[in-house]
């Protein structure tokens, strides 16, 4: 009789073992620069979403200045909200008085952590009145900035941009 010789082909434990060891480190180095992408990403959307309600504040307070908002002696022209950027004032130079808008939606701070805040209360506000040093909320929205307390890529905090 003559014994059979079979051919068994595959990978050994060892093998495996030595592959998933290889892939392990492959993710372990990856790791960082995915959340360096991630993190410039939600960087580069802070700075879209601040220039785009930054943009919105100055074209009412211009609106304001160029008479196309009602004066009142006690406000100092900047919106009372990020609401009525949304929501529109009247135009008191059209006839029709069609209503002025400033902002599709405002935006929702990327590094906002808190789901259930509306995308308004993810910003601090700052008043015309308030000191840059020392930023309140007033009668009025001069400018915005993020809650967060994270370091920028730049080394700034991102509350400070």
């Amino acid at each position: 009789m003559q014994a059979v010789k079979s051919k068994v082909s595959g990978f050994t434990i060892i093998e495996l073992l030595v592959a998933l060891v290889i892939l392990g480190l492959i993710v372990t180095a990856a790791a960082p620069v995915v959340q360096l992408t991630v993190k410039r990403s939600k960087e580069q959307e802070l700075k879209r979403y601040l220039w785009q309600i930054r943009d919105a504040i100055d074209a009412y307070k211009q609106a304001y200045d160029d008479g196309l908002i009602r004066r009142n002696a006690n406000i100092t022209g900047y919106p009372p909200s990020l609401k009525i950027l949304v929501q529109g004032v009247e135009n008191t130079k059209d006839p029709k008085k069609k209503k002025l808008y400033f902002l599709r939606q405002i935006p929702r701070d990327p590094f906002a952590r808190d789901s259930e805040l509306s995308a308004e209360q993810t910003w601090m506000k700052r008043s015309y009145a308030s000191s840059f040093e020392e930023p309140k909320e007033g009668n009025d929205v001069y400018d915005v900035h993020s809650y967060s307390k994270e370091m920028g890529l730049d080394n700034r905090p991102y509350s400070a941009w």
